[in-house]
């Protein structure tokens, strides 16, 4: 039985290309060919996990395609399109003091630095300036907030991050 809460999404399957069972793929990863320093990949097909190798890879326009063992024509491709691709987070690196991976801050609590409760932290955006957390408001937000979109901008608005209490120290105003 494969324990899968420690499975993390790195990129997805898009669509088949050619007949031979290629597929495009979309890397999440900072630099997208990094996708191919994670090993082994896992989907998720009809509810059940199920591990893949990729054979081979290579650049294709702007994009990267990939070449699955046992996807051998476009059909079995085709099956495959969309499908998210998953690693263990054990074989990421480790990361510099002071860096974080999105996975890490999901489910922070976060607070401003006069100790208001803003909610907890449900997603990151990237926007290409800077990370956005996105952070659930509490039910009975004194604000009327149901969400907020804080940058994740170290020193100005970011001003502690505990993993070990799982909390986030944020300059912000609750009413924004």
């Amino acid at each position: 039985m494969m324990n899968t809460e420690n499975l993390i999404v790195v990129g997805k399957l898009g669509s088949s290309y050619g007949i031979r069972g290629w597929l495009r793929i979309f890397s999440f990863t900072e630099l997208p060919d990094s996708i191919f320093d994670y090993k082994p990949w896992y989907i998720q097909r009809a509810g059940k996990w199920q591990e893949v190798i990729v054979e081979s890879f290579k650049p294709h326009n702007q994009d990267m395609i990939v070449k699955l063992k046992g996807v051998d024509d476009r059909d079995q491709a085709n099956a495959l399109t969309n499908a998210e691709v998953f690693v263990d987070a054990e074989e990421l690196p480790e990361l510099n003091q002071g860096d974080f991976y999105w996975k890490d801050l999901i489910g922070c609590r976060v607070k401003t630095v006069n100790g208001y409760d803003l909610g907890q932290v449900t997603d990151l955006m990237e926007t290409g300036s800077n990370d956005v957390l996105v952070v659930k408001a509490n039910l009975k937000d004194a604000f009327g907030a149901t969400e907020r979109l804080i940058p994740f901008v170290e020193e100005q608005f970011i001003k502690q991050v505990d993993l070990t209490t799982k909390m986030i120290v944020v300059d912000w105003d609750p009413a924004f």
